[in-house]
């Protein structure tokens, strides 16, 4: 008898915190705001739902985390309501995560709350944001407040937003905030203004236009990171001393030149001295002895510019960066994806097939000069052919990342579609696994897809895929079955084995899917047994263990 009013003053407790700071909150501001006669508002929203069954594999190197171990469950969900009335927008996100292995794929993290709100008001030329807002200046060189969820990042600025209209072309917009960790937001305090433009010819028949941009970014230390600081830097040695600073500014210029069928963006960013960790710098103590890793204090700079003209049938895409220690964060001890305030932008394709995207590299913020280089023609509706090459270096014109890819496609009127291709890589396992003393992995991977379509909701769908590669796990062989019911059902059936390992035996990594649409919402379930690897999202990438088990998701929208 004693333990039932203990649990139920609990509950009544989490009851009352979930209304103070969401329904009851929504609730409050929708019916104050003023509201023209007659006029209605409107709910929207969306749900995402994740639950992974954790089964033991230690063949695989499934195995020694909590997951594995004895929790054999995680979950993760996101919970989207917007309202929107009279001019006002009103947002609100539950975020739940149980034994989830998102934010650290080696650990276990547990925690539930309001993850997101936001206020917005448009009052006549002025636009008002308070809350957890995301918002990029440019293409996010020097800021960029965003989330990818299979990574777990969410680098909201929680604080306000003013945007101005100058004029029809014109327009500027001012930040202040701190950025957000989890559940809670990073001490440092992040400040921005941003200038955006328009400008086309008078001519009706004019054909160019040019969107110029500027943007200021400011980071202010709080004086208990700045005392952290300082007393890591208190055991260094006198040589590798460092004098850090309470404020970093980060510049950027921008500008879009559209001419007819010719795009040109190019951008330069610079910022000033910024405490950061760089991983392979020498370290001195105090007492003489020396190790890898240690904060330095250097100024950084990013370049970079893209070119693309697209004819009748055919189009063609430069790009090309070069960034130099442009590592801009809440603070220097964050690690992986966390308190990231900017975002440079990958440059190697985006690939789709299992073996393809097997080896991805990640953006070195400390320095990376890159081009990219992408080719599509199509003659006819039935052929088309895709070329790309990559190539990453870093300032020392060491090869970190190249890739040749190409690809053609032939359509047979509505029956069936064959795509084909090749892709050979070259891939610094050092630098982006951090695994030291392995070799370049060369890769030579030729694949096949082909659909065909039974009949006007039926059709089956075949792929093949082959790794050749002495290096890292050796090469592998990946096929795939899928049969779709359109437009509710599809099954698919895959296996990605080990033909020649080098530090296993050979291994089989079989796949289960079943997918089901009911209108808005989709349901899937999967038998999963995965091997170690870079996973990647948005250009953001890190290396995850294996995993093997049972997922379960479920995506709603309303």
């Amino acid at each position: 008898m004693r333990f039932y009013p203990v649990t139920f003053r609990h509950w009544i407790n989490l009851t009352q915190n979930l209304l103070k700071y969401s329904f009851s909150f929504l609730l409050l501001l929708i019916y104050t705001v003023p509201t023209i006669a007659q006029e209605q508002g409107t709910f929207s929203g969306s749900f995402q739902g994740n639950g992974n069954f954790f089964i033991k594999d230690t063949r695989i190197g499934a195995a020694n985390t909590p997951q594995y171990e004895r929790q054999l469950y995680g979950a993760d969900a996101w919970l989207n309501l917007n309202y929107n009335r009279s001019g006002f927008n009103l947002g609100l996100r539950f975020d739940l995560f149980n034994n989830s292995n998102l934010l650290n794929p080696q650990g276990s993290y547990t925690a539930e709350g309001i993850g997101r709100w936001f206020i917005g008001k448009q009052v006549n030329k002025l636009n008002i944001m308070g809350g957890y807002i995301y918002d990029q200046i440019g293409s996010g060189i020097i800021f960029r407040a965003y989330e990818e969820r299979p990574l777990l990042i969410d680098n909201a600025l929680f604080g306000v937003r003013l945007g101005y209209d100058i004029s029809p072309d014109w327009q500027v917009k001012v930040l202040t905030g701190r950025q957000k960790q989890q559940f809670d937001t990073y001490s440092p305090v992040i400040k921005a203004v941003n200038l955006d433009g328009f400008i086309a010819g008078k001519n009706e028949d004019s054909k160019w236009s040019l969107s110029p941009g500027i943007g200021i970014v400011n980071r202010t230390y709080d004086d208990e990171s700045m005392q952290t600081i300082v007393g890591t830097i208190s055991t260094f040695s006198v040589t590798d001393s460092i004098a850090p600073s309470f404020n970093t500014y980060a510049f950027t210029l921008y500008n879009s030149l559209t001419v007819d069928k010719f795009n040109w963006y190019m951008e330069a960013a610079w910022k000033t001295s910024d405490v950061l960790f760089d991983p392979f710098a020498e370290k001195t103590n105090r007492d003489g002895s020396t190790s890898l890793g240690k904060l330095v204090n250097p100024s950084g700079s990013v370049y970079y510019t893209s070119v693309s003209y697209a004819g009748k049938g055919f189009g063609i895409t430069i790009e090309g960066k070069r960034n130099e220690n442009f590592t801009f964060r809440t603070n220097p001890f964050v690690s992986l994806n966390q308190g990231m305030i900017n975002f440079l932008p990958p440059m190697a394709r985006f690939n789709t097939y299992r073996l393809t995207s097997r080896y991805v590299p990640a953006v070195q913020e400390l320095g990376e000069q890159a081009v990219k280089f992408d080719f599509k023609f199509s003659p006819t509706r039935q052929w088309s052919l895709d070329f790309n090459f990559s190539n990453i270096n870093d300032l020392r014109d060491n090869l970190l990342y190249r890739e040749f890819y190409t690809e053609f496609q032939f359509k047979q009127k509505r029956k069936w579609i064959l795509t084909a291709g090749i892709q050979f890589q070259q891939y610094n396992q050092e630098i982006f696994e951090t695994k030291p003393g392995v070799p370049l992995v060369n890769t030579r991977i030729p694949f096949v897809d082909f659909l065909y379509k039974l009949d006007r909701k039926k059709s089956l769908r075949f792929e093949l895929q082959y790794m050749d590669t002495e290096q890292d796990f050796g090469s592998w062989i990946f096929g795939l079955v899928e049969y779709s019911i359109a437009p509710r059902w599809t099954f698919t059936l895959s296996d990605m084995y080990n033909s020649s390992p080098t530090k296993t035996d050979r291994i089989h990594y079989p796949r289960v899917d079943v997918f089901y649409t009911r209108k808005s919402n989709r349901f899937s379930l999967s038998y999963v047994k995965q091997v170690e690897g870079v996973v990647c999202s948005g250009g953001i990438c890190r290396l995850e263990p294996a995993f093997s088990g049972f997922r379960f998701s479920v995506s709603s929208t309303f």
